[in-house]
């Protein structure tokens, strides 16, 4: 009778819900195993997947928030805007729709901050930022930060996160790869310690620049790290490539970069180094 009153019941299932239908900052999903994650328990773990641990990338004020001492970062050069060197059609409306978007004037924020203490200069390259490409502000603040640390006599640290040289601002873009690196020359001169963080992704020109140009060189799990696609280089030298021959465990396994770190490690570990560093 019941039955006949209500008719048939739909079975629930849950894989019919996408990610549009839950509400924000109630439930988002894993890239990694589709697991639906309730956000304050992501939030509470670093943004980690809880069920898989996969790293889901995160803007740079996400990143220097739980990085560095609270109340201690103070950006420089927050208000350096690009232009459009070559008159690329159409740069001006995807640099405010990526302005809009992210929330930050560029794909860099730089700036001194604490860590346990100890003072350093930090950039963090932010991929919600047009993939985190470098161009002309990218190279000129990180370049700035170089020579803050060079002048202070602090430690630098970058959290590495690109797409590559920004397409938009061709031959400009690539003569950042040069700027960045000479400066690092100096930095190096002086003893100072340069610490290299790769995130998710680290590919093309920062890859081929001042990403892999760290005192130290440190990784999260599971981060793309590499200059070309796969398709691109197996094309160049006809060779089949080893599985995953691009994850930041594989370099670790094969001496590209000194240590894979879990997000909730990272700030005691760069707290250990600029304290074995610093003669402590």
């Amino acid at each position: 009778m019941m039955f006949k009153l209500f008719g048939k019941q739909k079975k629930f299932n849950a894989k019919q819900f996408t990610q549009k239908d839950v509400p924000q900052q109630l439930y988002t999903k894993c890239d990694n195993c589709n697991d639906m994650i309730y956000y304050e328990d992501l939030k509470l773990n670093l943004d980690v997947c809880p069920k898989c641990s996969h790293h889901i990338p995160i803007g740079a004020y996400r990143r220097l928030e739980i990085t560095l001492d609270p109340g201690s970062f103070r950006e420089f050069n927050r208000h350096i805007k690009t232009g459009n060197p070559l008159d690329f059609p159409t740069y001006e409306d995807k640099l405010a729709k990526a302005s809009k978007a992210s929330g930050i004037k560029e794909a860099v924020i730089t700036g001194y901050g604490d860590i346990q203490g100890k003072r350093s200069v930090v950039c963090v390259m932010d991929s919600n930022f047009m993939m985190g490409s470098m161009g002309s502000v990218v190279g000129e603040k990180i370049t700035r930060a170089i020579e803050k640390s060079i002048k202070h006599k602090i430690p630098l640290i970058i959290f590495c996160a690109s797409g590559g040289a920004r397409m938009q601002e061709g031959i400009v873009s690539l003569m950042q790869m040069a700027k960045v690196s000479s400066s690092l020359k100096k930095h190096s001169e002086e003893g100072l310690l340069y610490i290299s963080i790769l995130t998710h992704p680290t590919t093309g020109g920062v890859t081929a620049s001042f990403a892999m140009l760290g005192d130290i060189i440190l990784a999260e799990p599971g981060a793309l790290i590499g200059f070309a696609g796969p398709r691109v280089i197996k094309q160049t030298i006809r060779q089949d490539l080893p599985e995953g021959f691009q994850s930041a465990q594989f370099l670790q396994d094969h001496g590209f970069l000194d240590k894979v770190v879990h997000r909730k490690d990272m700030t005691r570990t760069l707290s250990k180094i600029l304290k074995i560093h610093g003669g402590e």
